[in-house]
């Protein structure tokens, strides 16, 4: 084990962090991804820091196999983009760089300040950058070149003895981002790693702080949840600490009205999950069907609707209905439509195809002059 140090206001050398060897951190080389690594390669031989940080470490710590790798430097964003041809810059206030290798995507961001608190838009040092992460587990920094984890915060020793700790203090961690309530259930959830008794308390005092979040933040941390194949564990993590009230208001008050409603939409995130973990490129319309058909269901008596009602005036109010339903969260309008036509075409509601918009100008095939 080694140490990193810094230095005081007066100069003396002070102890910063932990450095973990290869051997004593047993990340095996082979599960980072090699164009992770050439990133870093580059920016290393231009004269820069540069580290793979947060979940990826984290999961590569607790054996598991990360979904994707954060890199962070202490190169401004525009000579990121100077080293790497296949990228481009994004974000208005903390501007980052995304670098393209075919469909992967990896975030490369700058080291943060902590002069504006945790959520500033300044650049920083990797000193300050750490005390802005939220917690322990996710404050990691790894150079695959060197092969050594370097550790700020004791985040190793927590995830090995499974807790999430927050960095910032607890007083200002959920008021600066009320949307880390949602991280640490979610954290807690797929890692295995408990919330101490104290910190869901003050989750759970916190959680109307998510009232006023924007619905475009929520809606990406509901997405998600809806993909990551976890859903089961963390929307029942987000119930037992009030935050689900606030992620969907409708399911909540059901669940809470209705012991049976409850128990099928449980267990429908479970199917959901499973389904996932058999189809990984499943379309998140694919998905919605999972969150949405328990509440179809209760909806009305549907052999007495299919009588009564022209098909395309029950999707038509069907859709209405599912679109207030999953407020605040906003996807895809194609998304859900999938969603609600697959529900009633299973309920047996005879419902048109969907034609594809032809291109402006181009004639009718003789097939769709016959149709008309």
């Amino acid at each position: 084990m080694l140490i990193r140090y810094g230095t005081d206001d007066k100069g003396r050398p002070v102890k910063k962090a932990v450095v973990y060897t290869k051997e004593e951190h047993n990340i095996p080389l082979k599960k980072i991804d090699h164009d992770a690594v050439y990133i870093i390669e580059v920016l290393k031989r231009a004269g820069y820091d540069s580290y793979i940080v947060g979940g990826a470490v984290r999961d590569l710590i607790g054996n598991r196999t990360p979904k994707d790798f954060d890199i962070v430097t202490d190169a401004t964003p525009s000579k990121i983009k100077k080293l790497f041809r296949n990228s481009r810059i994004i974000g208005k206030r903390f501007r980052l760089v995304h670098v393209f290798f075919g469909e992967k995507i990896f975030e490369v961001s700058t080291f943060r300040s902590i002069c504006d608190g945790s959520v500033g838009n300044a650049f920083g040092t990797m000193d300050e950058d750490v005390m802005r992460r939220d917690f322990s587990l996710n404050a990691l920094y790894y150079d695959p070149l060197k092969e050594q984890v370097i550790d700020y915060v004791d985040g190793v020793n927590d995830i090995k003895k499974g807790v999430v700790k927050p960095v910032i203090p607890l007083d200002r961690i959920f008021i600066e981002d009320p949307v880390r309530m949602i991280r640490a259930v979610k954290y807690g959830a797929t890692t295995g790693c408990k919330l101490s008794g104290k910190l869901k308390k003050v989750i759970r005092k916190s959680s109307p702080l998510l009232s006023p979040v924007s619905p475009s933040r929520l809606t990406e941390e509901l997405l998600k949840i809806i993909n990551g194949g976890h859903s089961y564990d963390i929307v029942q993590a987000c119930i037992d600490t009030d935050l689900y009230t606030y992620l969907q208001p409708a399911a909540t008050n059901m669940m809470l009205e209705n012991r049976d409603y409850a128990k099928a939409y449980i267990k429908s995130l479970r199917e959901l999950d499973e389904y996932i973990a058999a189809h990984a490129d499943a379309r998140l319309g694919e998905k919605l069907v999972f969150i949405l058909k328990d509440f179809v269901n209760a909806l009305t008596d549907w052999d007495l609707e299919k009588k009564e009602c022209p098909a395309a005036e029950l999707y038509k109010r069907t859709w209405a209905i599912c679109r207030n339903f999953v407020l605040p969260m906003n996807p895809q309008r194609t998304e859900l439509d999938f969603a609600v036509r697959k529900i009633l075409l299973d309920k047996g509601v005879q419902l048109k195809k969907k034609q594809k918009k032809r291109p402006q100008g181009q004639p009718k095939s003789k097939t769709e002059q016959k149709e008309s």
